[in-house]
Order: structure tokens, then C-alpha cells, then sequence
């Protein structure tokens, strides 16, 4: 140890600490804080202390990560309104990237300025301001929407995304967890943005946004998100399942394999995002829309639903049926998007995600599944008036029991099993009528 302290390395740390203007239990500068992000480039921040209320479902995801977090700087940098309300969406797309790249840049200045004063930070991945929370595969630290409004940057409207009372939706996030405290912190604001003018229901390609408010998870993801991680997965199976080029060609073609090259490639690409597009909110994006709220539409939202496009869905979903109807014009691909769950526990959170409202009507049943083997749970699931309920353990009456082992359910929902085969073997037992379990599994996409 002796010979260590002597190294010239150690020496000049020790001098340097000496000398350093952050102590261990230093409270920082909010205003400094503030100034530090503005000058990297951010357009607006917020900070928010880890022990806030609003980040209760995001404290374990951030502190397993970083254990140090004490605090949470959230910055928003501002994106060019035009290049995403174009219906060339490949244009849209450059200015995501662009944009996303101008966080990177951001998170990086302002963490090495936190280091240079002695304060540890770890910032998180580059955040798309309609990220889904607990989606299997993500890379994401922390769920950057709920830091954002807890920050006051904005509210969520009623397509999910993060408003700013400014600029409007037309933003991506940041967010840097620090090891220090800040002696002010930022507090939501106290209106929503939102106008609640329901562009984004009429212009959305799957009627993943629902005039009352309720949201489909699994429409959204299938089809805007289809050149991501889901829908990746699903493409290689489709090559595996491929007897031979034709066959590949028939299914994807070429103009298919050439998006997702330029996904691959470039960075993955939104096939729709058609929700912030027409969104007017924001205080610098209003007054077109006040001004002149025909021409609004004619301008921006018109062009998008009348668009020829191929919409993707999964097969039997509440978004192919609203396609069928609502835009005829435009072409129905049926397709996987990719949620397998491995885990009981996952398959469970999920399912509020993947449940199809129109596709439960007329259901009123409650199910009791009792999963065995590897996973035990029970598990109580209520589908009634085109809404689901999930709870821990067995409540009231059943209509239906469903015993099954866990990994062998895992197989049916993810198409690897069949309900026939799982009876057969006793890996499957219903007391009940099995019709209900049929009806069950269309509730779901």
C-alpha cells in the first residue's frame, strides 16, 4: 500500500482532491445546473429529486443501475415541426435522428462537466417521447416520460406523449441521474397542454388512440414500431420460415428488405408517428391552428389519412378491423410484433398491453389461472364491458379455472403449443367451459 500512495497517480489525485470544489455531501447549484444544460444545447430542464412521489415505479430501475442516484436532471431538445408533419416519413425520420443525436451530444457535454466537479452521473439512453414502459427488450434506465412531467416540462396528452407548454410535442428527452442533491427541484405544472382536440385519434393509421381516452398498446407498437426490436424478431422468423426466395419475396417485398436495411443501418425508423404530426398543443405551435383550423386540417392531418400505405397488424386485432373500416385505401399486413414474454410475471404485465377491447365484447367472465411448475401464481382476470382486470391471487366466483404449467402457457401465447396437445398431456386441465378459453385468447394481440 506504501508503494501505491507514492504513485504518481495517487499523488496527484490526492493534490487534486485537496483542491476539489465538491465535497461528498455537497447540495448543487440549481441555477448552475440549469445554466450547465442550457449552454450544452438543451432547450428546456427540469430536475427532480428520486424520492419524489411521481418516480415511485422507476426508483429500483434507477437506483439498480446507478445506486448513487440522489437526483434527476430531465432536458428537453426541440425538434423541426415541418419535417415531421410530412407525409414522406422518411423525411420525418431524419429529423428523429437528428434530433437524437443532438440529446447524445447534450447528455455527453453536461456529464463531463458533472465529472470535472466531482459529481458521478450516468445518463440515460436517448429517449423517443412515447417510449412504452416495461417493454420487454428495452435498454432504457429509466421510463423518461413520467421524469419529465414530474421535472414540469410538460403533461402527457391523451396520445401519450409528453406535451411541452411550449413547444408542443414536438420534443425528445433526456434525462442524467447524479449522485448529489440540488437545493431547488421543479414541480409539474399545473395545467395539461393537451387540448384534447382528437387530431391524433382521427389521424392515427391503427386507431391505437381512443376518443375516450383509452390507448392500445399492442396496435401502436405493431405498427409504428415495426422496425424495432419486436418487429425484427418477428422478420427473422419470417426468413426462417422461408422455403426460398420467392417465398421471402411474396411476404416481404423488396421495398420492405430495403427499410429495413435503412433501419439497420441508419438507426430504426417510425412508420407512423402520425399522433405528433397533427398535434397543435404548445404555445410556439398554436396559432396556425386557432388562426385557421380547416386549413389546419386540410394541411396536415388530410394528407397522412389519405396517404397509400401499408398499415401493419396482428391478426384478428382491434387495428385490423379499424383499418378495414376506416381507410380501405390503404394496405392490411398481417404480422407478429415480437411480445413474447419468457416469464410468467412479464406475461402478466404485458397483458393490459396486448388486450383488445372491441375484440372482448359480449365477454363477461372472470378466470382463475393457477400456474404450476416453474412459476407458481394465481392469478384472477376479470373481462367485463370490454375491460380487463388483473389480480393477484383468486377473487370471487370463476366461470371458468384454468390450471396450467407455466412454461407450457408461455408456449401456447407465444404459437409454439397448442391448447389440444397441452390437454392431452395434462399440462392443460380447465374446469369450465372450454369455449371460454377460446374467447379469451382473441382478447389478446
Amino acid at each position: 500500500m506504501s508503494k501505491i500512495n507514492k504513485h504518481p497517480t495517487v499523488v496527484r489525485y490526492y493534490e487534486s482532491s485537496a483542491q476539489s470544489t465538491t465535497l461528498d455531501n455537497e447540495t448543487v447549484d440549481y441555477e448552475w445546473i440549469r445554466e450547465l444544460c442550457l449552454e450544452a444545447g438543451a432547450d428546456d430542464v427540469g430536475v427532480v429529486s428520486i424520492e419524489r412521489s411521481e418516480l415511485d415505479d422507476q426508483r429500483d430501475d434507477m437506483l439498480s443501475a446507478f445506486p448513487h442516484a440522489k437526483t434527476v436532471i430531465s432536458f428537453v431538445a426541440r425538434m423541426n415541426r415541418e419535417p415531421i408533419r410530412t407525409p414522406a416519413r422518411s423525411l420525418a425520420n431524419i429529423e428523429f435522428h437528428h434530433t437524437g443525436d443532438k440529446i447524445a451530444e447534450i447528455s455527453h457535454h453536461i456529464v463531463s462537466r458533472l465529472e470535472a466537479r466531482g459529481i458521478r452521473a450516468l445518463n440515460s439512453a436517448v429517449g423517443f417521447p412515447m417510449e412504452m414502459d416495461k417493454f420487454p427488450g428495452k435498454t432504457w434506465v429509466i421510463s423518461l416520460k413520467p421524469v419529465a412531467v414530474a421535472a414540469g416540462l410538460g403533461h402527457m396528452g391523451i396520445h401519450r406523449n409528453v406535451i411541452h407548454p411550449k413547444f408542443g410535442n414536438f420534443i425528445l428527452l433526456g434525462a442524467i441521474m447524479i449522485d448529489a442533491r440540488v437545493n431547488q427541484e421543479d414541480r409539474p405544472i399545473d395545467y395539461n397542454p393537451c387540448l384534447e382536440c382528437k387530431l391524433c385519434v382521427a389521424a392515427c393509421p391503427v386507431g391505437a388512440i381512443g376518443a375516450d381516452g383509452q390507448f392500445n398498446f399492442s396496435s401502436c407498437v405493431t405498427h409504428n414500431y415495426r422496425e424495432f426490436m419486436g418487429g425484427f424478431s418477428d422478420l427473422v422468423e419470417t426468413i426462417v420460415d422461408s422455403k426460398n426466395v420467392k417465398e421471402y419475396r411474396n411476404e416481404v417485398p423488396i421495398t420492405e428488405t430495403t427499410s429495413w436495411w435503412q433501419s439497420l443501418s441508419f438507426g430504426a425508423n417510425y412508420k407512423a408517428a402520425y399522433c405528433l404530426s397533427v398535434c397543435p398543443a404548445g404555445e410556439d405551435v398554436i396559432g396556425p391552428f386557432l388562426k385557421d383550423r380547416k386549413g389546419f386540417t386540410n394541411d396536415i392531418l388530410k394528407p397522412l389519412q389519405a396517404k397509400e400505405e401499408t398499415v401493419y397488424v396482428t391478426p384478428g386485432s382491434d387495428a385490423e378491423a379499424y383499418v378495414v373500416k376506416r381507410f380501405p385505401h390503404k394496405t392490411v399486413k398481417r404480422v407478429g410484433n415480437g411480445l413474447r414474454p419468457n416469464t410468467i410475471r412479464l406475461l402478466i404485465t404485458l397483458m393490459p398491453h396486448a388486450f383488445q377491447p372491441k375484440q372482448a365484447s359480449g365477454l363477461n367472465c372472470t378466470y382463475h389461472f393457477a400456474f404450476t411448475g416453474d412459476e407458481t401464481r394465481q392469478t384472477t382476470i376479470d373481462i367485463r364491458d370490454n375491460k380487463l382486470q388483473i389480480r393477484d391471487g383468486f377473487h370471487g366466483k370463476p366461470d371458468i379455472r384454468i390450471t396450467v404449467d407455466s412454461k407450457t402457457w408461455l408456449k401456447i401465447v407465444a404459437k409454439e403449443k397448442n391448447v389440444a396437445a397441452a390437454l392431452l398431456t395434462r399440462k392443460l386441465r380447465i374446469k369450465g367451459n372450454p369455449k371460454l378459453l377460446m374467447k379469451f385468447e382473441k382478447c389478446f394481440a
